[in-house]
């Protein structure tokens, strides 16, 4: 094998492994392509992070009642006041 095989042996590798870190974070509710992008530059620390982090909190939209700051929310208080 010669230097430029086994570097593109290392290129496939790096882009494989920053498609499946895009997929895993899109799993877990995070942007696919900013995974995808954080990964060509840290690999495999970037699956690290990905794995050991835990999911993101779920938010509420805001038109939701209950939700703080919601149109519903802010009208009854209105009617009720």
């Amino acid at each position: 094998m010669d230097v430029v095989q086994v570097g593109r042996s290392y290129a496939v590798g790096w882009g494989t492994l920053a498609l499946i870190n895009a997929g895993l974070a899109q799993s877990k509710g995070r942007s696919r392509m900013a995974w995808f992008l954080a990964s060509l530059f840290f690999g495999p620390i970037a699956t690290f992070i990905i794995v050991v982090t835990d999911d993101p909190a779920p938010t509420l939209p805001s038109d939701q009642p209950g939700a703080v700051g919601s149109s519903r929310d802010a009208h009854s208080r209105h009617e009720a006041g």
